[in-house]
């Protein structure tokens, strides 16, 4: 397992529309998990540790931040031929289980994964109410390791700034995680 860093925010950058099915039975586009104040999307998969130590943090999360108008949603692109956990089915359970409060998304042709340059898993790319970059970075500083008092919550503090200004900060980490899992052939 090599972890992988994404490049860094390209701000400005508009978010590629999409149409892709999720866990709860329905289709959904760009347009239907923006917010008003914008969007949160990450690339989430379901057997990276990484993704997993950071599951409890992130849910808190889009908590928040879908009460500050942003909407919030998650794809999941990775080959489930050849990492079985990542399956629709197996997505679908993850996704009650830990009662997700947004879209678990679907990228089966790994079409979205691509448009957006997604780099790993966890990814995340928030974005102002004009579908604009505004952040390409970690949740926070903890890594694989459990969050402590004392742990910035980097992802959470962007969001609100993008939900209250339309900027993100200029500062920002590369999140880290595992690669995408791609098809054979790409």
């Amino acid at each position: 397992m090599a972890a992988l860093n994404p490049p860094p925010c390209d701000f400005g950058w508009k978010a590629p529309d999409f149409d892709l099915p999720s866990t709860g039975g329905r289709g959904h586009t760009l347009k239907s998990v923006a917010g008003p104040r914008g969007l949160l999307l990450m690339f989430l998969c379901n057997h990276c540790p990484y993704v997993k130590t950071a599951l409890p943090r992130i849910l808190e999360a889009a908590r928040e931040l879908q009460a500050l108008g942003l909407g919030v949603a998650a794809i999941s692109s990775n080959d489930p031929a050849a990492y079985p956990e990542d399956s629709f089915d197996k997505m679908a359970l993850l996704a009650e289980r830990e009662k997700f409060p947004f879209p678990y998304l679907y990228d089966a042709a790994q079409e979205v994964a691509r448009a957006y340059g997604a780099v790993c898993t966890p990814d995340f790319f928030g974005f102002n109410a004009a579908l604009e970059l505004q952040y390409r970075g970690r949740i926070d500083d903890a890594g694989m390791n459990p969050a402590t008092p004392k742990t910035r919550h980097e992802l959470l503090e962007a969001m609100r700034s993008i939900a209250a200004t339309g900027k993100g900060p200029q500062e920002q980490w590369p999140s880290i995680g595992c690669s995408i899992k791609w098809r054979d052939g790409y």
